[in-house]
């Protein structure tokens, strides 16, 4: 089967494969940053509970790891095809016009991508430039929450421009069926399998 592949569409795979594995490190580092972050707060409303004592800057750092898990997180959700979408007409196409319509709606989405990136790169570019800082206890410069709030969100872009490049390099080469694999909403066999996944790792993990 990979021998019938066209080069360009295997090329453009592995790009694809490269941004996927990159988004699937960033997801993990967003995901223990949300467990840090509620310890963050379960800390400070305990110490503040039981001890009188609280930490004057949970509000904004919380709120810092929490725009920054969101925007390290868009990618890998995006590659794993898990972000909500109403889909009760398009799965109900041919499978030509669900392919064009997957394109389609995934270029809308990489122009929507692209004025995110530009605009939170904007915001960087002007604390930066004014060396902003936040104002609390910690005057945390805006620059470093900011970088990194603006780095997913550019690896989100990143991650529909190489998904849309293989998906219309699949339609130029007549492979519908490849478009809707790749953009197409996961079915129930998809979800069996990653379950199936996660428990096979969890045994590796912790061994009866």
């Amino acid at each position: 089967m990979s021998g019938t592949i066209p080069a360009p569409l295997r090329a453009a795979r592995g790009l694809t494969r490269g941004v996927s594995a990159v988004a699937t490190v960033m997801a993990y580092l967003a995901g223990w940053n949300y467990v840090a972050c509620a310890a963050l707060i379960t800390f400070d409303v305990v110490g503040r509970s039981l001890f009188g004592i609280s930490s004057s800057a949970t509000v904004e750092i919380s709120s810092y790891m929490l725009a920054c898990g969101i925007a390290w997180a868009l990618a890998h959700t995006l590659a794993r095809r898990a972000h909500i979408r109403v889909d009760v007409l398009v799965n109900r196409m041919p499978l030509a016009w669900r392919a064009r319509l997957h394109v389609l709606s995934l270029a809308f989405l990489a122009l929507f991508a692209g004025f995110v990136a530009w605009a939170g790169w904007q915001v960087l570019d002007e604390s930066m430039m004014f060396d902003a800082h936040d104002n609390s206890a910690l005057r945390i410069p805006m620059d470093i929450p900011q970088g990194i709030w603006a780095f997913g969100l550019l690896a989100f872009l990143a991650m529909t421009l190489v998904l849309l490049l293989e998906a219309v390099l699949a339609l130029v080469f007549g492979l519908p069926e490849e478009v809707d694999a790749l953009l197409g909403s996961r079915s129930v066999d998809d979800e069996t399998q990653e379950a199936l996944e996660a428990v096979a790792m969890a045994r590796e993990e912790h061994p009866a």
